[in-house]
């Protein structure tokens, strides 16, 4: 008895000490390691650079501000172990992330159970936020209007008839997929069942391709990332075929280019709810600093996490200033990430009543040269949330 008493006492010292920590963290979950650390690692870094800037201004207030990175290595799994670990870390009080929907949607739930906020910079299911819970938002568009715009693009611009649909088996590339199938049947083209597969192979794609030259589409859509696109790309292209690509945002990434070959991945083109930083003026400085400081360029995804970061970090802000200058409850900063209003570097972030972003940006690229460096910017639409 002595003994728990002893423990129990430690237990109550340790959490004593947790409550009055001068420590604020802001965590990152996206993948760090695997085929798909190229967009992951621009989530960190994007973070980061918002974390160090705002330091001095939480010194300041009395706290020393940092980041936790988590690598959730694009597995719902894995995502869902960091996610319990996030949460029993008191110092944390948001979360940017993630890149897969599929790791985002199960691992939100973890988050909720604390109220823990979570700002993702690139999750596009519509079930991110359409299951109504109050610590999840996003500052990037949804599946549900990218797939369909892709579509009006394919039919209307491309003259797109017959379509050879792809899918990763993912909630983010078969929804993505559904929803471009539904709405290009709706303007006309040509989908059959056995035009619209799912796989899950990343390296051997004869079987496929096999199917899509039988076929004879004008057109390949492919709801997947670049680590599957890439190498089937390659692939397509040495077996002849030479159709315009169409895919989502998954394809927005340089690694595309690499895995494909430029030439492979010329006529590739994407849809992005992450437009290209050229895009956005205020991000000039942002593009500079990040080159400077990671020796690497910044992508969509990454200027994207930049603003999700700076949404928490002005609702904690916010939420340090009601608590009277005392450390905040999660669930405050909770409810002062959903009333912020933000001119980020993308663009005027508020949010509706379900966390989406209420106004979304959509961007139509094309690889014509099939150097990621030389994309060039099709088309721009501003689309508000679906209710």
């Amino acid at each position: 008895m002595k003994r728990l008493g002893i423990v129990a006492l430690g237990v109550f010292a340790l959490g004593l000490a947790s409550a009055q920590s001068n420590v604020i963290k802001i965590a990152t979950q996206s993948p760090l390691s695997g085929g798909q650390a190229a967009l992951g690692e621009q989530i960190k870094l994007g973070a980061q650079l918002a974390v160090e800037e705002a330091q001095a201004r939480f010194q300041k207030l009395g706290f020393r501000l940092e980041l936790a990175p988590y690598d959730d290595q694009a597995n719902p799994d894995t995502g869902v172990a960091n996610a319990n670990r996030i949460i029993n870390d008191p110092d944390i009080l948001g979360v940017v992330g993630h890149l897969n929907s599929g790791v985002a949607i199960p691992s939100s739930e973890v988050y909720a159970r604390v109220n823990l906020v979570m700002v993702s910079p690139a999750n596009t299911n519509p079930r991110v936020t359409d299951r109504g819970l109050s610590n999840v938002n996003r500052i990037c568009g949804r599946d549900d209007v990218q797939g369909p715009a892709g579509a009006e693009f394919a039919v209307k611009d491309l003259k797109a008839k017959r379509i050879f649909v792809i899918h990763d088996k993912t909630a983010y590339g078969q929804g993505l997929a559904e929803n471009f199938r539904k709405r290009a049947l709706a303007l006309g083209a040509e989908i059959p069942n056995s035009a619209f597969v799912g796989t899950e192979e990343k390296s051997n794609f004869a079987t496929l391709i096999t199917q899509i030259q039988a076929f004879r589409p004008d057109l390949i859509y492919f709801g997947g990332i670049y680590d599957q696109v890439g190498p089937f790309a390659k692939q397509l292209r040495e077996r002849g075929i030479r159709v315009p690509i169409l895919g989502g945002d998954g394809l927005d990434a340089s690694e595309y280019e690499r895995l494909a070959g430029a030439d492979a991945a010329k006529d590739t083109y994407f849809t992005t709810v992450a437009g290209p930083i050229s895009q956005f003026p205020k991000a000039a400085k942002f593009a500079q600093d990040f080159r400077a400081k990671f020796g690497k360029n910044a992508e969509g995804f990454g200027v994207y996490a930049y603003d999700a970061a700076n949404v928490i970090i002005s609702a904690i802000e916010t939420a340090i200033k009601q608590s009277g200058g005392k450390k905040p409850s999660r669930q405050l900063v909770a409810q002062r990430v959903r009333l912020v209003k933000l001119s980020g570097l993308t663009g005027e972030i508020e949010f509706n009543s379900k966390g989406d972003i209420k106004v979304a940006d959509y961007f139509v690229i094309h690889l014509d040269t099939g150097k990621y460096a030389e994309q060039k910017l099709l088309k721009k639409v501003s689309i508000a949330a679906p209710r």
